[in-house]
């Protein structure tokens, strides 16, 4: 091998390490954008966990502001029917005097009931009902099934007033047809 040989070699080999080091150039540069993109990745994610959260929280704070409302206008309510009861109670002094002490004392307890409402908010009527069924678990569930048994017999009347009703005019037909 001569000289011009080992020259043509050298410059081939020289250009193999700029390709080589371009190439781990290109290699970096792309390792690191796909850092980069995993990081904005991660960013963007953590701001829609929070923004979802932030928007759960504020419907969360609404939605209980609005129940809270409804819970104070629930015991205004109450406290009509007891205010009612107890005129009713006045009422019946003259005629039932026995009865009208019931009547006043059912009031009195109604009212007690509209004070206490007034001053809970939804989350402390919720702790107190927990409070309730943790205490009284066969009365809850008594109470459930009774609901529960009342309005079946609720829907079961109402769907056989409707089909009635509406087999009523068939029947009145098939009738004036039949001579009867």
């Amino acid at each position: 091998m001569n000289s011009q040989e080992f020259g043509r070699g050298s410059p081939g080999r020289s250009g193999e390490s700029t390709s080589d080091s371009r190439g781990s150039g290109i290699g970096s540069t792309a390792s690191d954008a796909v850092a980069k993109l995993s990081n904005v990745a991660q960013q963007a994610t953590a701001q829609a966990k929070q923004s979802a959260s932030n928007a759960a929280s504020t419907v969360t704070h609404q939605v209980k502001d609005l129940l809270n409302n409804q819970v104070g206008s629930g015991a205004e309510l109450v406290g009509h029917f007891a205010s009612s009861a107890k005129r009713a109670a006045e009422d019946l002094d003259r005629n039932a005097p026995q009865l009208a002490g019931v009547v006043r004392g059912v009031a009195d307890r109604i009212e007690n009931f509209a004070d206490d409402m007034r001053d809970k908010s939804v989350d402390d009527l919720l702790r107190t009902a927990s409070d309730f069924t943790r205490r009284q678990p066969a009365l809850v569930f008594g109470l459930a099934a009774l609901g529960g048994f009342f309005v079946f017999r609720t829907l079961k009347a109402s769907s056989s007033e409707t089909s009635m009703s509406a087999a009523a005019p068939r029947y009145q037909g098939a009738s004036q047809y039949h001579g009867v």
